[in-house]
């Protein structure tokens, strides 16, 4: 079986986890003998391919304004002309008909459609190949992908919203299985009206094996007088709540150090920089997980947005570091009070820097939070099991094809 992946971005091009996620189950499907290509977006023109570890990638040069992965946020008029667009983004069909042909797909997995529009399922269909969607976010909801404004999740898409997405749900009856990497993603879209004539299924997202780390706390480390080391990793951006995790943090009433590992667009880290003119708070630039994690004694993970999984919640619990998480999106799937960590709400400013402050009055606590952290996300370390989960449903989506056509009655001879 022939399979394409088919997302808004891949290797080296990283916007975010879904990248990284997708690019683990391409390269582990490979290696497991599967037939495998990619098909994404890119700034050059026409279609172009190359190897990324081995798998065959088609980069299809963006028909649109901008391409959009840049560390520049472009102008309000030219993002709104961009996702005109990509409403239903007519040219970008011709690269998906002509990679398929090439290839001789018989399956195409869509990831993030950013850039390609919903109008690449309508093209698969018309050459009889089955889909199967992966859901990362709320693109097909919101063309923003985050329904997240004036520092507030949206309770629906607004008129605008609605504009840009409608007949969308319609679309996507072509999908034939869906896949949320969150009960909370899956259920959202389903409940919009989407993918009606879709099996539906939920694979969260696995991280490579993190090798056990020895977590030991000294009398020291637990006592009040240390400094707590608190922090974050991850994207610096409004609706992953590093405003509000600053702003909570400069008003603990004991001592701790805060680092903050990640980047950001230009304009919001000079903003967040000056908002955190403090020497107890440093921004660390970009950090590995194995690195970051040895160097701090809880993890923030403070979205404001509805965050569809958090990948980062469960690298900091594989390392054994409890996380203060926001009850939001898919976080409360990972993370659990008094478990592996604490809850805080958004809606509630101060519950955040109550949470911090619990962890610091209660070290025992922490301390237990930290000794079940590892356990209560191994089996999101088993990337054997997700990729075993995938290439389970592409197996049975590609048979259930194959025995639908089998039983169409044969055509009448003219």
């Amino acid at each position: 079986m022939n399979v394409l992946f088919l997302s808004s971005l891949y290797a080296p091009n990283i916007g975010g986890g879904a990248e990284i996620v997708l690019q683990r189950t391409v390269e582990g499907l490979h290696r497991r003998g599967m037939n495998v290509c990619v098909l994404t977006t890119g700034a050059d023109a026409g279609l172009t391919h190359d190897l990324v570890k081995g798998v065959t990638v088609y980069r299809a040069g963006l028909l649109n304004n901008y391409w959009h992965f840049s560390d520049q946020r472009p102008n309000a008029l030219a993002r709104l002309g961009w996702h005109l667009r990509d409403r239903y983004n007519m040219g970008m069909r011709a690269y998906v008909r002509q990679v398929m042909d090439k290839e001789n797909i018989d399956l195409v997995v869509c990831h993030n459609l950013g850039g390609w529009s919903v109008a690449v399922w309508d093209e698969i269909a018309k050459a009889g190949v089955p889909i199967v969607q992966v859901l990362h976010d709320m693109y097909l909801l919101c063309p923003g992908s985050l329904m997240f404004k004036k520092r507030q999740c949206c309770n629906g898409p607004c008129t605008l919203c609605q504009s840009l997405r409608q007949g969308h749900a319609e679309r996507s009856s072509q999908v034939d299985a869906v896949v949320g990497v969150s009960h909370f993603l899956l259920d959202r879209l389903q409940n919009a009206r989407f993918f009606r004539n879709a099996s539906a299924h939920v694979i969260y997202n696995a991280s490579p094996r993190v090798e056990e780390v020895q977590r030991i706390y000294p009398q020291g480390r637990l006592a009040h007088s240390e400094p707590l080391r608190f922090g974050f990793l991850g994207t610096l951006s409004d609706h992953k709540g590093v405003r509000w995790m600053i702003e909570q943090f400069k008003r603990l009433p004991f001592n701790a150090t805060l680092q903050i590992a990640g980047r950001g667009q230009q304009d919001y880290e000079r903003e967040i920089r000056q908002l955190a003119d403090a020497e107890n708070i440093h921004f660390v630039g970009y950090q590995s997980p194995e690195s970051f994690y040895r160097q701090i004694d809880v993890a923030l993970v403070p979205s404001l947005w509805n965050e569809p999984f958090g990948m980062v919640a469960v690298e900091a619990c594989a390392h054994s570091v409890p996380v203060i998480a926001s009850h939001r999106g898919g976080l409360p799937e990972i993370i659990r009070e008094g478990i592996n960590g604490l809850l805080c709400n958004p809606d509630e400013p101060d519950s955040l820097g109550l949470a911090m402050v619990r962890l610091y009055r209660q070290p025992e606590l922490r301390h237990q939070l930290a000794a079940q952290a590892r356990a209560s996300v191994a089996p999101l370390l088993e990337i054997d099991r997700m990729l075993d989960s995938y290439q389970q449903l592409f197996f049975q989506v590609h048979q259930n094809r194959s025995a639908h056509h089998e039983n169409q009655p044969a055509s009448e001879p003219l």
